[in-house]
């Protein structure tokens, strides 16, 4: 064990008696309380954590692959077209307000405060309830190694560990779930090498739209579907945004977390197509394949044997459990930062906006972030969760694209560093793309949508109520000065 890891732990058990800065200061700027110390190599190994490109593979990817077969490569690549648009977003915004609240710190400068805190909410309660989906994926490949993991109780006890490490300083942190992602990675090598040294379909195959029809065989499907499934292919990619979470803690970030975030993308893309491609044409039965309930799994037992499929699945795990650390992380951070931003009784923001003098990460709001994740899991019915995390991000990223859009024209994002190419050809696409996903939501399941909608309204409701027309609140300050950071490090 490394001695900064080893002073992380001793100084982790008194993180809750450590004294809380000023949460508002008063020269117009924002403290530098966190630690500037990841470089863009570090924040990109965080931000892959949370895109977790493993698990997409092997838990997106097959409902792909049952809803239109080999066509799940186009559908895929169709979606990091899409993602492109995205990533030039999130770049201009996070370069123009490197700020570790994240998207409603920018959304806020740029659209208004009433829509910066009903994004806030709705981000914060997905990202806590989807701590516990994710979660409960553990136990299912866990499980392959001994019964007894494979409980509900495994996810809970992953949640909680996670937390533990999750207030751990910075630096530790990127190294942790730099490792676990090595392992993640690794999985899928493994999943791309078998595939590629068996093909066994014709390249037709990744454009061929077919499902499982009467008996299990292929039948041809409509073109159209494949529109539909690019939604869930653009989610597999989702994550990357999270390098703005971090921006507080990394150096030069005005200058490096545009490009933090577009390297992430296309890491991701090419960590999730190229080992969906190598199971798609190495299929020995692409029609069992398409039939199966585990593409995946199935793949590994038919072409490499159980014990590589029980190597890969424990991969899997690992995957999950670095996504569960890498998400308490990033809302431990934006929980912390709305605190910053005063927006509750000021008993509350107390704790929440403190800062461990040593970790120098904000403690209590990730335990608190880590706590409800874990109740939830355990006292939420899994389908719940998924109802209430399945469609807040369509919302958000309407949001982000309308920002970096209102941005340009009212001169809020003017600071930024990195200033996309195709603007405003990406940000007009990027809406259009997620009003057209919205529609398509709306009619396959309303519900999810409707709790979206309800959730942001409420905080919408509460900013009406409680915040407007406070001056000592929601300031919105400017970033931190970095060079005043380095000063203090020399």
């Amino acid at each position: 064990m490394s001695d900064g890891l080893q002073e992380d732990l001793g100084e982790a058990a008194g993180a809750l008696g450590a004294k809380a800065p000023g949460i508002v200061p008063d020269a117009g700027k924002y403290e530098q309380q966190l630690s500037r110390g990841l470089t863009f190599k570090e924040n990109i190994l965080i931000t892959l954590s949370a895109v977790t490109p493993a698990s997409s593979v092997f838990i997106i990817v097959p409902a792909i692959i049952n809803g239109i077969g080999g066509a799940s490569a186009l559908a895929f690549l169709i979606g990091a077209l899409v993602g492109v648009f995205v990533a030039l977003c999130y770049a201009e915004l996070s370069s123009a307000f490197p700020i570790t609240g994240g998207e409603y710190a920018f959304v806020a400068r740029t659209l208004g405060k009433p829509w910066g805190f009903g994004l806030f909410l709705l981000n914060l309660v997905s990202g806590v309830l989807i701590i516990g989906v994710i979660a409960s994926g553990a136990g299912q490949y866990l499980g392959v190694l001994s019964e007894a993991l494979g409980g509900g109780w495994v996810g809970i006890v992953v949640i909680l560990v996670t937390t533990v490490i999750a207030c751990l300083g910075i630096k530790t942190n990127a190294w942790v779930t730099g490792i676990f992602l090595v392992l993640e990675i690794g999985a899928l090598v493994v999943l791309t090498v078998v595939g590629f040294l068996h093909v066994s379909q014709p390249i037709s195959t990744l454009w061929t739209v077919a499902t499982s029809g009467p008996g299990g065989v292929l039948v041809s499907a409509s073109a159209g579907l494949v529109v539909s499934y690019t939604a869930t292919a653009l989610f597999a990619f989702n994550g990357y945004g999270a390098a703005v979470y971090y921006a507080e803690e990394t150096k030069n970030a005005r200058s490096t977390i545009g490009r933090a975030i577009l390297w992430s993308l296309l890491i991701a893309v090419v960590a999730e197509i190229v080992p969906t491609i190598a199971v798609l044409l190495g299929s020995k039965d692409l029609a069992a394949l398409v039939a199966s309930p585990s593409p995946m799994t199935q793949f590994l037992t038919e072409r490499a044997g159980p014990v590589v499929n029980t190597l890969v699945s424990v991969g899997i795990a690992v995957a999950v459990i670095n996504a569960v650390l890498a998400i308490i992380l990033q809302f431990g951070r934006t929980l912390f930062s709305s605190a910053r931003d005063r927006s509750w009784p000021d008993a509350i923001n107390r704790p929440l906006g403190r800062i461990h003098p040593t970790l120098r990460t904000p403690v209590v709001a990730t335990i608190i972030v880590g706590v409800i994740a874990a109740l939830c899991l355990w006292l939420v019915p899994f389908n719940v969760l998924l109802v209430a995390t399945s469609a807040g991000i369509v919302i958000l990223y309407a949001l982000v694209g309308l920002a970096a859009f209102v941005g340009r024209l009212n001169h809020t994002t003017d600071a930024a560093e990195y200033r996309m190419p195709m603007w405003p050809v990406a940000p007009i696409l990027m809406t259009l793309a997620t009003l057209v996903i919205l529609v398509m939501s709306l009619i396959a399941d309303w519900v999810p949508v409707a709790v979206a909608v309800g959730i942001f309204g409420i905080g919408l409701l509460y900013y009406a109520l409680y915040l407007r027309g406070k001056p000592d609140r929601w300031t919105l300050p400017l970033p931190a000065d970095e060079e005043l950071e380095e000063e203090v490090r020399g």
